[in-house]
């Protein structure tokens, strides 16, 4: 079932999902090479404690962390450790906070020191994959519509689309329906309406699109290793243009 939100709600949503962008932006500052990802996962916590939220991701069906985590051929789902970090690595930090009875949720990959042009651009055509899908999530389109702006641009620039993972909606749960694909037929799907908010999120591989999950039961890989990135907004259906209710601001200086 979809949920549609009121005003009043999408200003809680926003609410969150500016202190999930807030806190992406607390932990770039930290991320180089030498820390830990347990220590970037620490740094959020705090962060998000401290700013009157609740780590929403921490319990979530288990999984043991404030911060997904994930590094070079992890695609998403990556939980923090003692491993650290080093130079030329790109590291995929998801974050997702509950604050006033509502999620907020969104990711960003970074770049570790140098890292090669050609890792460089999968990171890019990422997150311009991610503003494509923007531009179509808007009232009267459809999610095939989103889905296939994402998947035409990241292929036509020679990178893959994992399929086993989508964005989704958000509300007072994490996950909602509908389920948001990186790929797909454009005018199929159901048709977004006022009053929708949903994650777009997409996980692109360098090489091909499959992946598996590791036996720590969260971790999903490339099966290539070769690198993937993840970027994620939350966003609010409109008439005319989608509403960001997520932000890069804070992290927008760093250099990809």
């Amino acid at each position: 079932m979809i949920f549609l939100k009121t005003q009043e709600e999408i200003e809680l949503l926003r609410e969150s999902n500016q202190l999930v962008g807030r806190t992406l932006g607390e932990v770039s500052k930290h991320i180089c090479p030498g820390i830990s990802t347990l220590e970037l996962d620490k740094i959020a916590e705090d962060f998000i404690r401290s700013n009157g939220g609740i780590p929403g991701f921490l319990g979530y069906g288990g999984f043991p962390n404030t911060l997904c985590i994930s590094v070079n051929d992890e695609v998403v789902h990556g939980i923090p450790s003692s491993r650290r970090l080093e130079e030329g690595d790109v590291v995929s930090v998801d974050c997702g906070v509950v604050k006033n009875g509502f999620y907020g949720d969104s990711a960003y990959t970074f770049a570790v020191g140098e890292i090669s042009d050609e890792v460089k651009k999968l990171l890019q055509v990422t997150k311009d994959s991610l503003y494509k899908g923007i531009e179509q999530a808007v009232a009267g389109m459809r999610i095939g519509d989103i889905g296939y702006a994402v998947q035409s641009y990241a292929e036509a620039n020679g990178f893959s689309v994992v399929r086993e993972l989508v964005g989704h909606g958000v509300g007072k749960n994490l996950h909602e329906e509908p389920q948001v694909p990186n790929y797909g037929r454009r005018g199929q799907g159901c048709k977004l309406k006022i009053g929708m908010v949903i994650a777009i999120e997409p996980m692109i591989n360098l090489g091909a699109r499959n992946v598996f999950q590791m036996a720590d039961g969260w971790t999903i890989k490339t099966r290539d290793h070769l690198p993937a990135a993840h970027f994620e907004h939350t966003l609010a259906i409109r008439k005319g243009e989608a509403d960001i209710l997520s932000t890069f601001e804070y992290i927008e200086d760093r250099k990809l």
